[in-house]
């Protein structure tokens, strides 16, 4: 029913894949959220975004990670084949 998990007022947390991140949803009619380092339930640590780093990884490789890009750069693949 819903285009985007930001838009349900049930949606809490999100995780975006290609920076393998945790946030807190802001619902105010974007697609914004807060990382979180620590599960707000348990306070488990979760594991850390990898922003910085696929930003470092894409720049090495001289591929721009414009939102018009392939999908090997917009999701996880770029990290996995990093390692």
């Amino acid at each position: 029913m819903h285009a985007d998990k930001s838009s349900r007022p049930d949606a809490l947390i999100d995780f975006v894949v290609k920076f393998r991140e945790f946030g807190i949803i802001i619902h105010d009619g974007g697609s914004s959220h807060i990382v979180i380092c620590y599960c707000p339930w348990c306070g488990a640590q979760l594991p850390g975004s990898q922003r910085d780093r696929r930003f470092d990884e894409l720049d090495s490789r001289g591929i721009d990670p414009g939102p018009k890009k392939s999908r090997r750069v917009n999701d996880d693949r770029w990290l996995r084949s990093a390692q």
